[in-house]
């Protein structure tokens, strides 16, 4: 539970939520102290869960707080099966596909999270969710029909509000889990023309080569050795032809910054993430809104966060059965 778990339990509390576990087998380290508000000195080789949930509670008493300080990798899929939300953070890619798989066995929706200096990213992965929008009756009649190659409506009803006919309208997504958005193509009209592809963030080429560096390698992340850098950029380089975005957006500069930054933690980017992820968790469990689908990207120095659905195979245009 490090800065951005931080920023996610700090608003799930304080919006109300009814119970939250924070799980972490880790212990306080110096580097934490930099980045994280719930912890002191005094936590030093304290577990990081435990260590946290004393100043959690006191955001807010009525949530009722729960710690495990295991290895999640020990936890059995069952384990998923008490909570509505399961959220993992700053894990590589192999533990974020086992408890992604374990959340999937159960039926519960899964976020994942990470920070990276100025960059970032939210993954959702809700299996299937229906939402409600509520607006003004329009003359146009709502269809029952599919919308994109992800979200169809599957109803729509209507009530009367302060004199207005408003209609409900119920929306359903449909999503992938994250080793398979992982490999997944952007959609067509992401890279159909060419000015649309330029626009395309290269971070999420860059996640990608972390991805796959941390599967050859065995570490998190790439050192400054000659043979890691040539390594990543090998990689980064394959994985953005895989995407079929243009040459040239792959710049050396970004690919130097995003080394320069992976693995480290800055506050402003947690609390952009962990705001954007709290908020979007508290419309799923209300279902309303729509929902994260189902990778946003955030890069603190073009100021930008876009979301980019990401699924290996689209469902069928002419039904909403999932």
């Amino acid at each position: 539970m490090k800065a951005l778990g931080n920023e996610i339990a700090k608003n799930l509390v304080l919006a109300g939520i009814g119970s939250l576990t924070i799980l972490d087998d880790q212990p306080v380290t110096d580097e934490d102290l930099g980045s994280q508000f719930f912890i002191s000195e005094l936590h030093v080789g304290l577990n990081r869960a435990a260590a946290a949930a004393a100043q959690v509670r006191t955001l807010n008493p009525r949530v009722a707080l729960h710690v495990e300080t295991e290895n999640i990798l020990l936890k059995q899929p069952d384990f998923y099966s008490m909570f509505d939300m399961v959220i993992a953070t700053d894990l590589d890619l192999a533990p974020l596909s086992i408890i992604n798989a374990s959340c999937r066995f159960v039926n519960k929706p899964f976020y994942a999270a990470g920070s990276h200096g100025f960059y970032g990213f939210v993954f959702a992965d809700l299996i299937a969710h229906d939402y409600v929008i509520e607006r003004e009756k329009s003359n146009v009649p709502t269809k029952v029909q599919a919308e994109t190659m992800t979200r169809s409506v599957v109803a729509a009803s209507t009530k009367k509000e302060n004199g207005k006919q408003i209609e409900m309208v119920t929306k359903r997504e449909i999503y992938s889990p994250i080793n398979l958005a992982n490999t997944s193509p952007l959609q067509p009209e992401q890279i159909g023309s060419r000015r649309r592809a330029l626009q395309v963030s290269p971070l999420l080429t860059c996640l990608r080569a972390l991805w796959e560096f941390q599967t050859l390698a065995g570490r998190s992340f790439p050192t400054h050795s000659r043979e890691d850098l040539e390594l990543f950029t090998r990689l980064a380089t394959e994985k953005h032809k895989e995407l079929q975005l243009p040459p040239e957006t792959l710049r050396s500069e970004f690919l130097r910054s995003f080394l320069q930054n992976v693995g480290s933690e800055i506050a402003p980017v947690t609390a952009f993430l962990g705001g954007q992820l709290a908020q979007d968790v508290i419309n799923v469990l209300g279902q309303r809104e729509q929902p994260i689908q189902n990778f946003l990207l955030f890069d603190s120095d073009e100021s930008k966060g876009p979301i980019y659905a990401l699924h290996s195979i689209f469902p069928p245009l002419d039904g909403v059965a999932v």
